[in-house]
């Protein structure tokens, strides 16, 4: 099978190292009406929105109510992408890989293209997906010493688990992480290897420990750092694609796959 490719570059690609984000130079006045320039990324501002907003979320996680806690960190990595980049202009906007197709842009919405980024942010989601879940599946039984057979056994409410794990989890931190985080320090750090089709720079890792220690720090359990391998390939596919909606999408498929393995073999409700 051949992996699709990148539609419409020029509209969904990040800037080349050293080059300014498509649109009007960041040094000419903004027109009357016209949504400002964001200031250059710097590692230092970049790693202190990061720690500003992993406090933040941690803050949230513990104090909120169990019940609303998992939105409120959603809500909080979704504001702080707004602050740092989406009140910003439409060159920055897809220079960080949150354009979804438009959606996010602050342009008049074309069915086409937000249809043509949706199809191809699946079809290399359903790409990656099916290369990494069945030994993802062998390692899970041998780790938890499964007995019994799988037994597959669907949620009281599927439609709103999908939703959840769509909207509340892997968007908000697909748009923090790999939209604004990754994004931010491979400007600064241009990346320089090149990984089945992607740049890739510390921008990517520094990224995944972030996310890693973040996850940690909600829940103080070792096992959440194991978070920062499929960070890694969220990575990749943000770096490979252009953009943030293939890993929003495969996100979303681990954890619901996930999910659906610890029912089926009795480890969950």
């Amino acid at each position: 099978m051949q992996p699709p490719t990148p539609i419409d570059p020029s509209r969904d690609l990040p800037p080349q190292p050293g080059e300014e984000p498509r649109g009007a130079s960041a040094d000419a006045p903004a027109a009357a009406g016209a949504r400002p320039r964001p200031p250059e990324p710097t590692a230092a501002r970049a790693l202190l929105a990061a720690a500003i907003t992993t406090a933040a979320v941690t803050a949230v996680s513990h104090a909120a109510p169990t019940t609303y806690a998992g939105t409120l960190v959603g809500l909080t990595f979704l504001a702080a992408t707004f602050w740092l980049v989406l009140r910003y202009d439409e060159a920055t906007i897809r220079a960080h890989g949150l354009s979804l197709g438009g959606l996010l842009e602050p342009v008049p919405l074309s069915t086409r293209r937000l249809a043509r980024a949706a199809l191809h942010a699946l079809a290399w989601a359903a790409l990656v997906a099916a290369i990494v879940f069945p030994p993802f599946w062998l390692g899970y039984r041998l780790y938890w010493d499964t007995g019994s057979p799988f037994v597959l056994r669907p949620p009281h409410a599927p439609a709103d688990e999908i939703a959840a794990q769509l909207l509340v989890v892997a968007l908000p931190e697909e748009a923090f992480f790999r939209g604004y985080l990754q994004s931010a320090l491979d400007r600064v750090f241009p990346p320089r290897l090149r990984v089945l089709g992607a740049q890739l720079g510390p921008g990517w890792l520094v990224a995944s420990a972030i996310f890693a220690l973040g996850h940690l720090l909600t829940i103080l359990h070792p096992a959440r750092l194991a978070v920062f391998f499929p960070s890694l390939i969220f990575g990749w596919l943000r770096a490979r694609t252009g953009g943030i909606g293939a890993p929003l999408l495969f996100h979303a498929a681990c954890n619901l796959f996930s999910l659906t393995l610890a029912r089926g073999y009795g480890l969950a409700p």
